[in-house]
């Protein structure tokens, strides 16, 4: 099962779940227990060879918590 990241819309935790692929709902908040979470836009991490590892991150157009600048759950969290 793949692993997502999620933030709370009550009160702007990010985390991260373990959840099917088919889930149709979105896990409760681990810090507040809210169910008002959505699933963010994950960064990718890619091998570059030689045991390197790079990250880049994907952008979001109107994704990220309520606290994030511009989608960029980096800013905040």
């Amino acid at each position: 099962m793949p692993m997502y990241e999620y933030c709370c819309n009550k009160c702007g935790a990010q985390f991260e779940e373990i959840v099917s692929s088919s889930a149709t709902t979105t896990p409760a908040c681990p810090k507040c227990a809210s169910g008002d979470t959505k699933k963010l836009m994950s960064a990718c991490r890619t091998r570059t060879g030689a045991g390197q590892t790079g990250a880049r991150t994907a952008t979001s157009s109107g994704g990220g918590c309520s606290g994030c600048a511009g989608g960029n759950c980096a800013s905040c969290h």
